[in-house]
């Protein structure tokens, strides 16, 4: 069954390279990013697992924990992680889930037949503090992630978690926003004292509240 936004992540108990994790445990009252790999030794995930470890120090930032699952045991994972530290110069930093027995895929809806019938697409789910579902994110097997995508979604997720306001096309950390239709003109000049620009009744933008 598909997990659809809104939904609660589904927690489970699972063996990885930093031993036993209980997954709503593991999270706590953090942010956190489930993502999925077809399988190890494969090049694109490779760069991906690298990636997100050089990346590790922007996600503790925004009180993130990353961890990774493939379809491969932990023994294998730990032999693979050899040649992540090789060949991206960065060693792992975060827990990757020895899921073999296909049941993170199969509780995430990992394994899309169409595609493969025995490998996990790229998935990337973003689970917020309350351990819902924020965002879902899957790429095919030949496409690799792009990791400044995932910080600037998270971004926006964790401003308009906190603020009655939505991000625009294109937006990064210190663009302006659009204030919620839910908000009045009159509630919106107390909430938003730098003020705001009334493109269209429905479309008022206003400067990062948080910045």
């Amino acid at each position: 069954m598909a997990i659809r936004l809104g939904d609660i992540a589904p927690d489970f108990t699972a063996e990885t390279t930093e031993g036993t994790v209980r997954f709503h445990e593991y999270l706590g009252d953090s942010w956190g990013i489930l993502f999925s790999h077809p399988k190890d030794f494969t090049p694109i995930c490779t760069t991906e697992l690298g990636g997100f470890a050089k990346a590790k120090p922007e996600f503790d930032k925004r009180d993130t924990k990353l961890i990774g699952v493939s379809v491969d045991d932990v023994v294998s994972h730990a032999k693979w992680a050899e040649d992540i530290k090789e060949t991206q110069g960065q060693a792992l930093n975060f827990p990757i889930i020895g899921d073999e027995d296909r049941k993170v895929a199969d509780l995430y809806d990992m394994i899309h037949p169409n595609a493969n019938d025995t490998l996990t697409v790229r998935s990337v789910f973003i689970i917020g503090p309350d351990k819902k579902i924020k965002l879902t994110l899957t790429y095919p097997a030949s496409t690799g992630r792009n990791i400044d995508e995932i910080l600037r979604v998270l971004d926006s997720l964790q401003l308009t978690a906190d603020y009655q306001v939505a991000t625009p096309v294109n937006w990064k950390d210190g663009d302006d926003v659009v204030i919620s239709g839910a908000v009045s003109d009159e509630e919106a000049k107390e909430r938003f004292p730098k003020g705001f620009k009334a493109l269209k009744p429905y479309l008022r933008m206003t400067p990062q509240p948080n910045k």
